[in-house]
């Protein structure tokens, strides 16, 4: 990760934001809280071309210079002359990246094949920040491989949107924080301060932002959710653990169009027909036999209703659950009150005041002065007692559309995520979905049930799957 070569600018330093220290606090060898998102081309990447586009695209995002440093009451970004290099993907998927008696980069750039990766440690940016870089690297280097091309929109961002035909707003696009972002054009990749603080620590802004409409649903002043130490016992899936704490992925990957049929017909958003299915995998490969509840979290880009243009992460997560054994338990049914349930909490004003209550407690004066260390066992507390309420987190990036001419020369996108419960990460791209479910378990049931309910609809699914045991990995080997 660390070259020769120094970056010569101003040293500036930043405080981290609510989420950010969330995942510092949380981080284990088993979550080491990286996601990845790859960009699949049309040929085999080359590693020289690759580091000439990283040469260029790494001086246009100061935030990217950023090394982690640790204070007595808070963790901070600062500037550093590091400089990144790019590597052969020969680490397994979200393999750690910070390391607290480390200076290096929150950011890896690797290549396997046809596939350009970038990983990202998720206290630095967010999935919409990680597009806009990875956007510009891939679109640099198709350039470099192809100098005759035109491209008169470079400096332009990728975009996201909802998948085309997809009539219903679907505004739980990412962890990630996705969707359609609002305000200038040109992204703002300097190390400045978060938008949390912008829009919800400042007394003196009082008049909600955000007055777009989420869709037809309940108003937003509906019954509220529970509070986590409230909720009924929530199923867990349980295995047996990876060796060395590596992740396992299996791809999903089916044409866009069908699937949005599918949702269209239960009348629901393309991310909660996708947790529907998830939970009725989850139920058939785990034989559940007595009422249970399952529930899922869902970040929310919450850049589709405040606008902003930082890189940094500014999304919110909304969480949805369903009992079986009390009331309707089929396929449609379960996806129309997850849709339901969403469609309440993603109400920009309700989003608002629960943001604002959130910046309200982190400004308790006795909070403030509370040293660092015990912070972090404090908010590790509070993040896995939240995971135990929860089943899984579906995170989906939306429909992707890349800059010229990296669009046409870019496949599949993938977005692969650690955690340390079961996700599922969704992306779309040139009329593909993909679908990649990560987890620290060999077994891979409910993967194998979800894949069955959808080709049992007529879809046309194809599947990889990541090597994780001795076995699976002496296979690999020539």
């Amino acid at each position: 990760m660390i070259g020769g070569r120094t970056w010569v600018g101003r040293r500036t330093w930043v405080r981290l934001d609510n989420a950010s220290n969330i995942f510092l606090a949380s981080r284990s060898d088993a979550d080491p809280k990286v996601f990845r998102i790859s960009a699949e081309l049309d040929h085999d990447v080359d590693r020289e071309l690759l580091q000439q586009a990283l040469d260029t695209t790494y001086g246009k995002y100061p935030l990217y210079h950023a090394v982690l440093r640790r204070g007595v009451f808070w963790y901070y970004l600062q500037d550093s002359d590091l400089y990144p290099v790019v590597t052969a993907d020969e680490q397994h998927t979200c393999a750690p990246i910070y390391q607290a008696d480390r200076r290096n980069l929150l950011f890896r750039v690797v290549h396997h094949r046809r596939r350009i990766c970038l990983e990202v440690f998720h206290a630095l940016s967010d999935g919409t920040g990680a597009l806009w870089f990875l956007s510009d690297l891939v679109n640099t280097y198709v350039r470099l491989r192809n100098p005759d091309l035109r491209n008169p929109d470079q400096s332009r961002p990728a975009e996201t949107a909802r998948p085309a035909g997809d009539s219903l707003p679907d505004p739980g696009r990412a962890d990630y924080a996705t969707g359609p972002v609002a305000g200038p054009a040109e992204p703002v990749h300097a190390l400045i301060a978060d938008s949390f603080a912008y829009y919800f620590g400042r007394r003196r802004h009082e008049e909600p932002v955000a007055d777009r409409p989420v869709g037809e649903g309940p108003p937003p002043d509906g019954p509220q959710r529970s509070p986590w130490w409230r909720r009924r016992r929530v199923h867990r899936i349980r295995g047996t653990r990876t060796p060395d704490h590596r992740t396992r992925v299996v791809e999903l990957t089916a044409p866009v169009p069908e699937l949005l049929d599918l949702a269209r017909s239960e009348g629901v958003s393309l991310t909660m027909y996708l947790t529907g299915v998830f939970f009725e995998a989850v139920r058939r490969s785990s034989g559940l036999d007595r009422p249970r509840t399952l529930a899922a979290t869902v970040p929310v880009n919450l850049r589709q209703f405040f606008p902003s243009t930082s890189p940094r992460n500014f999304f919110a997560t909304i969480r949805v659950e369903h009992r079986y054994g009390h009331g309707s338990d089929d396929l449609g049914s379960v996806c129309r009150e997850l849709d339901r349930q969403f469609r309440l909490q993603a109400a920009p004003e309700a989003l608002e005041r629960k943001l604002r209550r959130f910046a309200r407690f982190e400004r308790m004066p006795v909070l403030r002065v509370v040293p660092r260390p015990l912070k972090d066992v404090i908010l590790g507390l509070i993040s896995r007692a939240s995971n135990r309420g929860l089943t899984v987190a579906v995170s989906n990036l939306g429909r992707v559309t890349l800059p010229q001419p990296a669009d046409g020369c870019v496949g599949r996108l993938l977005l692969h995520v650690s955690a340390v419960r079961p996700q599922v990460c969704v992306i779309s791209h040139a009329g593909l979905l993909t679908m990649s479910f990560t987890s620290q378990y060999h077994e891979t049931g409910h993967v194998r049930e979800f894949a069955r309910l959808l080709t049992g609809r007529g879809l046309t699914v194809t599947v990889a799957a990541s090597r994780v045991t001795e076995e699976e990995l002496a296979e690999s080997e020539p």
